[in-house]
């Protein structure tokens, strides 16, 4: 029954895409309203999705790397739906609808949803530290969706080529507001998940120790940068899509390992 619930969620995100492609096409982009109703209600499968998981598993789903993407889809849903309304990027939901049907789609399709029989009581500091790093890469992924956004409306400034998605995309300033607010949040999401990580009573592989530390660095640098000026806006979106690229390699690593020491 939870695969089911998943599926009417990605089916939800699938019609934002089409919806979205076929305004587009015609010219007239109307689907703001849509967009956030069509999102809004994956979310809610998705939250259900969890909730049922959770009630089997008797802990948080994040046992294995199925869950985890779905974790990640489902924080991107969440951190768009705080976002979006705010600062009225209705475009965003047109970028952020593709990404968390891909990674459904691919979570669905893939044989990855493989159950371990779990004998140990769940450790909480555990749980802890794995749910606030996964609602950081939902916010890091949004992050990295705005940076894109970013990057194609200076583009089409700067060479005056100017599409027909320009005139439905946010203001510069807006786009940057929104990109600096979701690396706050994501950071300091991860900064509690990296410091709860060392309260979980597990021994933690080095090399994860380090390539984690490397990514809230990079993190780190790039809100320092904001926050001095030091860093122009084209640059800060495009270290947002490099950050995210990192954080992704490090959580494909972590799910991996997670996996192998399971009981």
């Amino acid at each position: 029954m939870d695969r089911q619930l998943l599926t009417i969620s990605t089916i939800c995100f699938l019609v934002a895409v089409v919806r979205t492609m076929a305004e587009l096409r015609g010219g007239s982009f109307r689907p703001a309203r849509f967009n956030f109703f069509t999102i809004g209600l994956g979310f809610i499968f998705q939250t259900t999705f969890l909730s049922v998981r959770g009630h089997d598993l008797g802990r948080c789903p994040l046992t294995n790397l199925f869950e985890v993407l779905i974790f990640i889809g489902w924080s991107i849903a969440l951190f768009y739906l705080l976002v979006g309304p705010a600062y009225r990027l209705s475009l965003m939901g047109a970028f952020t609808a593709p990404l968390v049907f891909l990674i459904q789609t691919f979570a669905l399709l893939a044989p990855i949803d493989t159950m371990h029989r779990l004998k140990l009581p769940a450790n909480r500091w555990l749980e802890f530290h794995a749910s606030f790093s996964t609602l950081a890469y939902g916010a890091f992924a949004l992050a990295c969706v705005a940076g894109v956004m970013y990057l194609v409306q200076e583009r089409q400034l700067k060479t005056h080529q100017l599409r027909s998605i320009f005139y439905h995309l946010p203001a510069l300033p807006d786009l940057f507001g929104a990109i600096t607010r979701l690396l706050w949040w994501g950071f300091v999401l991860y900064t509690i998940g990296l410091i709860s990580g060392f309260f979980t009573g597990e021994p933690l592989p080095r090399a994860q120790v380090v390539w984690a530390i490397a990514v809230w660095l990079l993190y780190a640098l790039i809100l320092q940068g904001r926050h001095l000026h030091r860093l122009a806006p084209k640059r800060v979106a495009a270290l947002c899509i490099i950050g995210f690229s990192a954080a992704l390699t490090l959580l494909w690593g972590i799910t991996f390992s997670a996996q192998t020491h399971s009981p």
